[in-house]
């Protein structure tokens, strides 16, 4: 007879793998410029892909972000424990486990400031093709942070941006 621990694994970080944070616009339903973040792994950490998956929604719940759920709106939580620094032409994802960096065109940075705000979809889906570093394709971009199993895999933030200035 074999059995299965119903045991919660902890938390590890390393199970995250590569971990990016990809900006990018398009256009919001009110037809004004919206700055998206989309954060994902690349899956490959020393478990693989599924320890990945894993491990983020892991993380994201311990945040009180739910995967696949209602959108958090950041703007009126306060005490979110996640947060968007967007300072000196770069944009700075701080959670209580990590912190990840990017460095947004222009036009993301344009967009944030008139809002104050960036969307961000942190999906638990890896992405193993997008490697750090390189450029991605903007239909590649599109095909895989509009595919219906990343946007399920996914929670979904409202980031007030902030900055070191009073």
């Amino acid at each position: 007879m074999t059995s299965t621990s119903s045991e919660t694994r902890p938390f590890r970080p390393a199970d995250l793998g590569t971990l990016v944070v990809m900006p990018w616009n398009g256009e919001a339903p009110d037809g004004t410029d919206m700055p998206y973040l989309l954060a994902y792994s690349l899956g490959d950490g020393p478990e693989g892909p599924e320890a990945a998956t894993a491990a983020i929604e892991r993380m994201l719940a311990d945040q009180g972000l739910p995967v696949g759920g209602d959108v958090v709106d950041g703007t009126g939580r306060p005490s979110l424990p996640v947060t968007l620094l967007v300072e000196s032409g770069a944009a700075v994802l701080n959670m209580p486990s990590l912190n990840a960096q990017c460095t947004p065109p222009q036009e993301w940075l344009a967009a944030v400031d008139e809002r104050g705000y960036a969307y961000l979809v942190f999906t638990s889906r890896p992405w193993p093709e997008a490697e750090p570093g390189k450029a991605v394709e903007p239909e590649a971009l599109a095909a895989f942070a509009g595919a219906e199993e990343t946007l399920k895999a996914a929670a979904h933030v409202v980031l007030p941006a902030r900055s070191l200035r009073a």
